[in-house]
């Protein structure tokens, strides 16, 4: 990491986390309506194929990222890191999206790329919703565990990560994830497509929330680490069933009654449309805006941190679905007056912070003038598994 030295070039915690948002806005927008947008791009990938390349490209930086630390990537100068991670994780999302539509789906009608609406796309692609619990749960919560603790350094912690938890994350999805879309594949869906969705996503938000923007706390009370990756796995299940409900009370009430009766079952897909708006303030408040406040004492910065993600949120939520979506997306209605689907946009807003401020330490903006706020957070640094990832000088 190089130094962060006073000069006319560094600028406030805040100025930098603006400057970051308003480089990812311009690119996550200018991006949409090349690839996605169903009234511009010139491509015709919306909604399908595009999220499901969407969340094998969030895959990759979990992999190459969160549970590798970029290892290999970090010996690059930038800007030069950053192109190559996301030329890198390009490359692995097209080729794993074409590989399940047209490779296995040649075998497996459920894949395949001919199936009506591009649900042959989501099939193979829902995977990743169970990937991102798994493999982020044991980087924020877990820090590793237990690979720094027998003496592995990286490339070996995140190859092990990965190996290890590939069969429970498989399973997952076997179970929950692909009864709920097979038509041909055996098995009996035990929750349906939306409340799976709603529930699962949950937990994915009780594991950023806890594990980055409230630093592994509670779970990290716990003495020892084996005990805190036991307690973070059961307590993230548990408050995420809680998470479930207020995120869908918050949702019905910003929608409104009507809206939510036409709706019908897919209102419980929700909590995954807010979690995702919440989730993706998260990522951008640890990496961008140095996750603050961090002077007020323990309890005031984590309940600042949780109350400032959330309220944006929510704004995010209430702007993309009564006026972005529709509006500056041209996505289609949903119901009443509410357009597309936040899982998309907002995923491809969190993939391009991920790839901008981590990937390319956000390259050509001003360094803040706390050293703190130009460590990437994706993948928090800590004693037993020290972060490989540097900023480019």
């Amino acid at each position: 990491m190089s130094e962060t030295l006073p000069s006319r070039r560094a600028v406030s915690w805040l100025m930098h986390g603006i400057g970051n948002l308003v480089v990812v806005l311009v690119v996550t927008f200018g991006g949409w309506y090349l690839l996605a947008d169903p009234r511009v791009s010139p491509f015709g990938l919306y909604p399908l194929p595009f999220n499901a390349t969407l969340f094998w490209a969030l895959l990759f930086v979990v992999w190459s990222g969160f549970n590798l630390e970029f290892f290999g990537f970090d010996r690059l100068r930038q800007p030069l890191r950053g192109a190559v991670i996301a030329a890198s994780t390009a490359v692995f999302a097209v080729g794993v999206t074409y590989a399940f539509a047209v490779g296995f789906g040649h075998f497996n009608a459920d894949f395949t790329a001919s199936r009506e609406g591009g649900l042959g796309y989501f099939t193979a692609a829902l995977f990743v919703l169970f990937a991102f619990s798994t493999w982020v749960l044991a980087v924020v919560n877990w820090a590793h565990w237990p690979w720094p603790d027998l003496g592995l350094k990286q490339p070996l912690i995140g190859l092990c990560e990965i190996a290890f938890l590939m069969l429970p994350t498989v399973v997952l999805y076997a179970v929950l994830g692909l009864p709920a879309v097979a038509n041909t594949t055996p098995g009996t869906p035990i929750l349906g497509l939306n409340t799976l969705l709603g529930w699962y996503y949950s937990i994915i938000v009780a594991i950023v929330v806890t594990g980055l923007t409230m630093e592994n706390w509670p779970w990290r009370q716990a003495a020892g680490r084996g005990r805190t990756a036991l307690f973070s796995l059961v307590g993230n299940v548990g408050l995420s069933s809680i998470l479930y409900f207020v995120l869908l009370g918050i949702c019905k009430l910003i929608i409104g009654t009507a809206t939510v009766t036409e709706l019908g079952d897919a209102i419980h897909q929700f909590p995954a449309q807010l979690g995702v708006c919440w989730v993706a303030w998260m990522i951008m408040w640890a990496n961008a805006f140095g996750n603050r406040p961090t002077n007020l004492g323990l309890a005031a910065n984590l309940t600042a941190r949780v109350a400032v993600t959330l309220g944006l949120g929510i704004l995010t939520f209430i702007a993309y679905y009564w006026f972005a979506a529709g509006t500056l997306l041209h996505e289609p209605v949903v119901a009443g007056k509410l357009h597309g689907n936040a899982l998309g946009f907002m995923d491809w807003f969190a993939l391009v912070t991920l790839l901008y401020v981590v990937g390319f330490g956000s390259y050509g903006l001003p360094k803040p003038t706390d050293r703190r706020d130009a460590e990437p957070k994706a993948a928090p640094h800590h004693a037993a598994a020290k972060s490989t990832r540097q900023q480019g000088s």
